[in-house]
């Protein structure tokens, strides 16, 4: 099972962020991407830039509309992700435990689907294609 988890940020964690040594959170974070690579549990995983650099695309209209950052409340918006493949939901809740995060920062875990989520779709055309693409993309 892969499972994401999504870092979020209060306004109490951005500041309490303030507080701390830049290269300690880099070493923790560093460590804790080790301890999941040595584990075999991480696919991948990034962390992003400040909101103002971003921007969101709004479907609703007769054409998107992309609306540059900042946008939406600090705690709508996340900072980062892992992506891991564990054995179990309950595999996940503890490597997410593990994170090094600060006071009101928040993991938000979901689990990724699979092909079995689409079983009764087996036979759709893309569900087919999809197959071939991650065959691909595992061959780079």
């Amino acid at each position: 099972m892969k499972y994401m988890l999504i870092m979020r940020a209060t306004a109490d964690a951005v500041e309490a962020s303030k507080e701390l040594d830049f290269e300690e959170i880099i070493n923790a974070m560093g460590a804790y991407n080790e301890a999941m690579m040595k584990a075999g549990v991480l696919v991948g995983g990034e962390g992003l830039t400040d909101p103002e650099e971003g921007f969101v695309v709004e479907f609703g209209g007769e054409k998107p509309v992309v609306t540059d950052g900042p946008y939406g409340e600090v705690h709508e918006l996340f900072n980062g992700f892992w992506l891991l493949e564990v054995s179990s939901k309950e595999e996940a809740v503890e490597w997410a435990s593990r994170a090094p995060l600060g006071p009101g920062s928040k993991l938000e875990v979901r689990r990724v689907t699979a092909e079995e989520d689409f079983a009764d779709y087996a036979d759709n055309e893309y569900i087919q294609k999809e197959k071939g693409w991650r065959e691909e993309q595992a061959a780079r």
